[in-house]
């Protein structure tokens, strides 16, 4: 087993709580944009640890390209939009 997916899959999983619980208390949604987003990667860690990489290659790129693009839709929108989400 890759200890370095391992690492990054429990990482995952504990930005997803953390944002879905900071969503849940502030109602502001760039928590759960971000806890999404992790979900996402999480879900790819989780694949690659089943060894289902090769496979899924084509579905690991796209929800990895989302994840990465909500990241930074979320980044812009704190850094450029007014507060409000």
């Amino acid at each position: 087993m890759d200890t370095i997916t391992l690492v990054n899959l429990i990482l995952s999983v504990a930005i997803l709580a953390v944002g879905l619980v900071g969503f849940r208390k502030s109602k502001v949604r760039w928590p759960l944009y971000i806890a999404v987003s992790f979900g996402l990667f999480g879900l790819s860690h989780l694949l690659t640890v089943l060894d289902l990489q090769v496979t899924l290659e084509a579905f690991l790129i796209a929800i990895r390209t989302i994840a990465y693009l909500l990241v930074l839709y979320t980044v812009y929108r704190a850094a450029f939009v007014r507060a409000g989400g």
